[in-house]
């Protein structure tokens, strides 16, 4: 049976995107380049916020990615989560669920961790970790970073993400996998992706302990 989840927090826990979407539009603004729009920016959520403005401004060079993610950090450091809010029915889901959770995030752990503080979700994590190695989804290696610290086996692991990155690093992960319906994911790309679980609702995450390994 499934013993530890993990989870990315973006788009799965969080619904983030206000946030992230006007600290985005503020770098674009404060750099004078054309403001992407909600649906653009929320394609990228989860992502390296290199590989972000990549995408949003084509052409662009290291010294204008770093400048772009300089300014946005400051953006969204300083909206504090102001438009952030939990997905209905996450804290219930997670306190109904048996077995150790993990966090496995674009974000920093430190930036994990105080997230998870802020909303009251830490308590329910045994253990936060974030990509401080400089490698990001869909690359397995905070995964499998997580695993040895938990001494846990990959396959009795489940992956829960709404992005294709966090479904193809669970699998390279050697884990389950569950995808979600209500982040920002594209739903085709997912289940192109065939995840061991699809659910449209937290609630229906107590059917992942049922999940042979």
């Amino acid at each position: 049976m499934i013993a530890t989840y993990f989870f990315d927090i973006d788009g799965t826990l969080l619904d983030s995107a206000p946030d992230i979407c006007a600290a985005t539009r503020q770098a674009c603004r404060e750099t004078r380049r054309p403001e992407p729009s909600d649906c653009e920016v929320r394609r990228y959520i989860g992502r390296p916020l290199a590989e972000t403005f990549t995408g949003l401004c084509p052409g662009i060079s290291q010294a204008e990615i770093e400048e772009l993610s300089r300014l946005y950090t400051e953006c969204y450091r300083a909206l504090a989560h102001a438009h952030t809010r939990i997905f209905p029915g996450i804290p219930e889901a997670l306190a109904a669920l048996p077995g150790r959770k993990s966090t496995a995030t674009t974000k920093k752990s430190a930036t994990a961790a105080a997230v998870l503080d802020q909303f009251g979700l830490r308590r329910y994590f045994d253990y936060v970790q974030g990509s401080d190695n400089g490698r990001y989804k869909p690359d397995p290696a905070i995964l499998l970073e997580a695993i040895a610290v938990l001494k846990v086996r990959p396959e009795e692991c489940l992956m829960v993400g709404d992005a294709p990155a966090d479904i193809e690093a669970g699998k390279r992960a050697g884990m389950k996998t569950c995808a979600v319906a209500w982040g920002y994911g594209d739903a085709t790309e997912l289940r192109r992706l065939a995840p061991s679980l699809w659910i449209e609702r937290p609630e229906e995450l107590l059917a992942a302990a049922r999940l042979r390994t």
